[in-house]
């Protein structure tokens, strides 16, 4: 990046820092333990990465959702890698915590006050655009309120699974056949995309479930009066597309 760069008329010109703007990023990490504990920050960060991380994923799927839409293949799958690459990142950044020994995040835990990841408003929406909509899900949202409005916005969207269903109607093109033809296609490639996303996400939540299980046991109740591990391990079999899942057992089924 260039040091310096003209900014608008009248005003400094653009550097790294204002660029980014550091100075209020930086001053983002409040610690709540009082003295302050030595690991809360690292805690804060990792969190707040993740939310930089997760606005990031529902550009990249507003992106995708249009793409499928109007029926533009190539537009879709570089969505596609894009977004599997973000979700490996939000997954990867979490084996930071697992330096966080159980009897210090105790020192702190209890500054955290109601505050839970199940609350990401951001999370909620990745799920919902992605597919979402079992009961499961549904109550868990709804639990406290009506959900936040990026959730209700996402819950308004057609599904990724019909979106792709729609798609192959208008190329003329099962997805058995897919499967059956003689060499990969742009949407075939796509589709395994979508399912590499799916294992990607599974693999983030079941890290997340062990990350949660070592710091503070697999039966403990987690902040802000969550299950902790116990609701986390339900979710790791939730899927986004059963349909494209299922083409596999009716090929192998012949």
């Amino acid at each position: 990046m260039a040091a310096h760069s003209a900014g608008p008329e009248g005003s400094a010109p653009i550097n790294y820092a204002s660029y980014l703007r550091l100075d209020e990023l930086l001053t983002l990490q409040t610690l709540q333990s009082e003295p302050p504990h030595p690991d809360e920050l690292l805690f804060i960060v990792i969190h707040q990465a993740s939310e930089l991380w997760f606005k990031c994923l529902r550009h990249e799927f507003d992106t995708l959702i249009t793409a499928l839409e109007t029926f533009d293949i190539m537009r879709a799958l570089l969505a596609v890698q894009r977004i599997n690459v973000l979700t490996g990142i939000v997954a990867h950044e979490l084996s930071a915590l697992d330096t966080l020994p159980p009897q210090r995040f105790a020192q702190f835990r209890g500054y955290l006050g109601s505050s839970s990841g199940s609350q990401s408003a951001q999370f909620r929406a990745i799920e919902a655009m992605a597919g979402l909509r079992d009961p499961h899900f549904l109550a868990a949202i709804s639990e406290h309120g009506e959900p936040p409005a990026v959730v209700r916005e996402a819950l308004a969207r057609p599904t990724l699974q019909s979106l792709v269903l729609a798609l192959l109607a208008h190329e003329q093109v099962s997805l058995d056949d897919l499967y059956l033809g003689p060499a990969p296609t742009p949407l075939f490639l796509l589709v395994e995309g979508l399912l590499e996303f799916e294992q990607a996400f599974a693999r983030w939540r079941f890290l997340h479930v062990q990350l949660v299980e070592r710091i503070i046991g697999p039966m403990t109740g987690g902040t802000g009066g969550t299950l902790g591990a116990k609701y986390l391990s339900r979710t790791v079999s939730h899927k986004f597309f059963p349909e494209l899942w299922a083409v596999r057992s009716r090929l192998y089924g012949r």
